[in-house]
Order: structure tokens, then sequence, then C-alpha cells
């Protein structure tokens, strides 16, 4: 007998009781005076969630299921949740007002250094409420996500759901570092490629090591063109490049993101075919028109432009304006508007749940803000079995705020309890 087949019999004639056994899955009812559900116009009152291991196992009147003898989280006069979902983070980034600020994480802080940054990160927007992220590539930090979101799914380091896009996509001298002596070897901040084929290697490439979505830079350099009225921007990619990322993320099974701000950007997304567009301040009736048609969704990222635009100077200001006109006409239009808040673009220690505010005072109903951080995320991600309601069979992500956020949106700023996966990461109730 060989050394590998006394290895196997010893293994097989090993104890049970030295293989790691997973716990039995734990029951809880979970109450509050209030249920928003993320998809019904309005809130039910008397309600809980019945909670079995990591998935909601039935919602129903407290009197009712209380019967079942489940251990009882009891959150009083608070409104219960879905988990809130955010479909434009950077983890790996600790905001970059200024062009000084993002070259010097890049030049300054090694791969280890904003991976542990992250992780940081990460807790902060799950105490936060939010359950699930997308993240929207790691600003030079290669595939630092996927090792983040491996980490999370694994239990090693607490944090939401993670979807990552991992290095993002532009051409040869459109995305920094830029300016350097070329001299230099200067790090880039996302993946460079060049032509139709460099586009699908790429993608091919990203997939490989974990991506979950793909993004390109479709666009840079903005400014106002007085001739034709509209928010104008240089393009980046070809419309062969551009459609070539495109077709090789589907073909594979990938969505895209498109960052595009200009008029130009956001018309040459939407022709390569992408499923969503990241910030549109220079969206006009149009191209709303358009995004309708072609079912495709919009991550405003309104915050985020506001906190940069005053450090940023020059057309900043006068797109914060731009984007609240848009968002307005957007509604209308009844574009699929998703919850997105560029957060790592300014600081962590801001709650992206002020975007919230932002979304209502431009004209959102409350309850349509929350829908857009919950049901609407959802579905941009083709979650929508798993994520963004609270109802039998979804996994068991809740939250839960003091009072009733229709009233105050802004409550959603200051969570007081945080469910993930059947397990309770936050309660100060």
């Amino acid at each position: 007998m060989n050394l590998l087949s006394i290895l196997l019999c010893l293994l097989a004639q090993a104890p049970n009781q030295a293989r790691p056994q997973s716990p039995p899955p734990v029951t809880v009812l979970v109450k509050a005076a209030r249920l928003i559900d993320g998809k019904s116009d309005s809130p039910r009152t008397g309600m809980a969630v019945l909670v079995h291991g990591d998935r909601i196992a039935q919602v129903g009147p407290a009197a009712e299921l209380s019967r079942t003898g489940p251990q009882v989280i009891d959150l009083g006069d608070a409104t219960l949740l879905p988990g809130l979902i955010d479909n434009h983070v950077h983890l790996l980034l600790q905001g970059d007002i200024t062009a000084a600020d993002y070259d010097e994480q890049l030049l300054k802080e090694s791969i280890p250094y904003r991976a542990i940054r992250a992780v940081a990160a990460a807790r902060i927007g799950l105490l936060n409420g939010f359950t699930t992220m997308r993240d929207l590539e790691t600003e030079g930090a290669m595939y630092a996500d996927v090792d983040l979101r491996n980490a999370i799914n694994r239990g090693i380091v607490p944090g939401p759901r993670l979807f990552v896009s991992t290095r993002a996509m532009a051409p040869t001298g459109m995305y920094p570092l830029l300016g350097y002596s070329w001299e230099l070897k200067m790090p880039e901040g996302v993946q460079i490629i060049d032509g139709a084929e460099g586009a699908r290697k790429a993608v091919r490439e990203q997939v490989k090591y974990g991506a979950d979505w793909i993004k390109f830079y479709a666009d840079r350099r903005y400014y106002w063109d007085e001739k034709k009225g509209r928010l104008a921007s240089w393009v980046n990619f070809t419309d062969e490049e551009a459609k070539a990322i495109v077709e090789e993320s589907h073909r594979i099974g990938r969505k895209v993101a498109a960052h595009a701000i200009g008029w130009d950007g956001i018309d040459a997304a939407l022709r390569a075919g992408v499923d969503t567009i990241e910030h549109g301040d220079g969206l006009t009736d149009d191209l709303l028109d358009r995004m309708v048609k072609q079912n495709v969704y919009w991550c405003p990222t309104i915050y985020v432009g506001a906190y940069v635009a005053e450090g940023r100077g020059g057309i900043w200001p006068r797109m914060v304006e731009l984007e609240r006109i848009a968002f307005g006409k957007a509604l209308k239009k009844r574009v699929r508007i998703s919850y997105g808040t560029d957060a790592g673009g300014y600081a962590w220690t801001e709650n992206q749940a002020k975007e919230l505010s932002y979304m209502v005072r431009y004209g959102m109903t409350p309850m349509q803000a929350i829908q857009s951080a919950t049901s609407v995320a959802a579905a941009l991600l083709d979650k929508t079995d798993d994520l963004g309601t609270v109802e039998k069979g979804r996994f068991a992500d809740l939250v839960a705020v003091d009072g009733d956020p229709l009233q105050d949106i802004s409550k959603l700023e200051h969570v007081r309890f945080v469910m993930k996966g059947g397990q309770v990461y936050k309660n100060d109730r």
C-alpha cells in the first residue's frame, strides 16, 4: 500500500467530530411598529419578519407569528426596512476632491494599506445600513475588491454583499495619473486598453480574476457648449472599442456600467449598449428617452457632485444644477433611477444615506427614494429574488430607524439596527 492510500484510509476512519460542523440555523422574529417592504406604496403596521437562518421564512402579523415561539427582537416604535443597496461605491478610495487627493493615494499608499482601509470602509457602510454595494472599480488597486468580497463572503471581515468591477477601463492618456514627466513610470488608475481586440481581452481578463461587472470611462473634460446649449464632453473610446467592451461582457454574462457625464459621453455609451449610466449630469430629454427605450438604469450620484464641486471649481458647480434639472425630467419620463452615491469619491466618514435627502429635494417622494435604494437597486443587479424587498425567500437583510422615514427621510442617516443574512451587526435599540 502506497503512502497516498494509507492517508486516504486514515481520513476515512477519522471520527466525524474532527470535521467542522455548521451550526444549526437560528429562528428569530423581528418586529417593529412599521414595515416598509421595498415594493408596497405604503408602510404596514403590526407586522413582523420571521427569519430562519440567512433567509426570511415568513412576513405577517406579529401576533400570529409570535405563536411559533421564536426568539424575538422587538424594535418598538421603529420602522423596519430592507437592507439598503448602494450601486456606486469605491471602497478602495478615501475621497478625491482634487487631483492631488487622488494622486497621493496612488503614489503614497500601498495596495495592502488601501485594502486595510477598504475593510474599515466596508464595515462603516454596513453599520450605516448598506447591506449590499456595487463597487465600481479599485482606482489602481488591481483586484483588491475581489479579495475584499471574498473575505466578507467567508466571514473573515464584516461588510456588505459586494458586486465588484475590478479595474475599469480607459484608453491610453485619458485617465490619471497624468501630467508627470515622461521619464517616470506612473501607476494607472484604471486598466489601459486600446483597440477592439484589447477591449475584448481586458474584459476576459477582468472576469477571469473575479469581476461581477465591467466598467469603462466613456468621457472626460466636461464643458458647456453654448451653441448646442448642453453639457459637452470628450469621448474616450471609438465606437468600435466601446461596442467591443459591451458585446464581450454580455457574451460572457456580465453587465456594463459606463461613467458618462457629458452629453457626448452618454450618447456614446448608449450607442455601445451599456446597462447603466453613472453620474449623467448632462442628460437631456433625447438621451433620457433613449435610456427608457433601451431599459438603461441611471445612478445619479448627486451628493458627491455637490461635495466636490467647490473644490474642483470650473464647470463643476454648474453641473450640480444641471443634474438637478435632469433628475426632474427623468422622474417624469419614468427612467429607472437606482441609488448610487460614489462613496469613496468623498470620505467614508460621510454617511452614504445623505443621497436620499437630495433625491427627495429633487422631486422623489420619500417612498420612491427608499425604493431606489432597495427594490430598484436590486433589479439593477438582477437580484430581485434575493435582495431589495422584505418577503419570504429573500435574504434576511433588514435595517431599522427610529420613527417614520416617510415623514423625515434623513432618519435613514441614523440606522439603529442592521441585520445581514440573519446575523445582527448592530442593535442600538
